[in-house]
């Protein structure tokens, strides 16, 4: 089976992370005071890894942060401390998954967005 899986975080005063999965309805929302919306999109991320992490599924993760997905696929560097360290969290759980892809999709298409009312 293949899932898609939308993330999305946001930062500032009203600051959380979460996702969707299209094939089943999940959803996952945590609140997370005092982050920043770089660090809100891979919390999100590493919200879905550890979750599916034993999933012998296809994970598709679709977000809407350009930074973040062509951080992770290894495309931008990562200048940032709190950031690398966060990359380092998701490289070390993406290496468990055999069938995983992880792609920018627009805001206006992220159906976590839409569910966590961004």
């Amino acid at each position: 089976m293949t899932l898609s899986i939308y993330v999305d975080g946001s930062g500032g005063a009203n600051s959380g992370y979460g996702f969707f999965v299209n094939e089943t309805g999940e959803s996952f929302y945590e609140n997370k005071s005092d982050i920043t919306n770089n660090q809100a999109e891979y919390m999100a991320i590493i919200s879905v890894l550890r979750k599916f992490e034993n999933s012998d599924d296809e994970i598709i993760i679709f977000s809407d942060s350009k930074n973040t997905v062509n951080q992770l696929n290894h495309e931008f560097a990562i200048n940032n401390d709190d950031l690398r360290s966060l990359a380092r969290e998701a490289w070390s759980l993406m290496a468990n998954f055999s069938n995983l892809t992880l792609t920018w999709v627009p805001r206006s298409k992220n159906l976590a967005g839409k569910m966590l009312g961004s």
